[in-house]
């Protein structure tokens, strides 16, 4: 089954780059982008989400707060943190509110698509879990 993936910047010139990088992988598929984490928010309602990837800077609510939303939800899918604001204390937020991974964009084109099969790689410890990759 593909990782269906929300994207969520906004930036809709970044949103498309994303998404054309993102389509050369056949495991992703993209179920919705969202320009807020309001609008994500309300696409996670309509859609089964497997992954989102969080912008951190947006306006209004910022991606932080959107992260600690989302993985306050029952069916709360990965979260990869998705920005420009690398650093340690960004990293550590991320942390702090359950993000799964944390990406800079300047590294995304090496680092993202392995980090994303990283963690949706089945595993025997994972697969009880009903969270592919993920952790327990």
């Amino acid at each position: 089954m593909p990782i269906r993936t929300l994207l969520v910047d906004d930036s809709p010139e970044y949103l498309r780059a994303l998404s054309r990088f993102l389509a050369s992988d056949p495991e992703i598929e993209i179920v919705g982008q969202a320009s807020s984490a309001d609008d994500a928010l309300e696409k996670m309602d309509q859609v089964q989400v497997d992954l989102v990837l969080m912008d951190l800077a947006m306006p209004g609510t910022n991606g932080l707060e959107a992260t600690r939303w989302i993985k306050a939800r029952a069916d709360a899918p990965c979260v990869l943190i998705l920005t420009l604001h690398d650093s340690d204390e960004h990293r550590a937020a991320a942390q702090e509110v359950c993000a799964d991974g944390f990406v800079s964009k300047l590294a995304s084109d090496d680092e993202l698509l392995p980090l994303i099969h990283t963690i949706f790689a089945p595993s025997p410890a994972t697969r009880t879990k009903g969270v592919p990759g993920k952790a327990p």
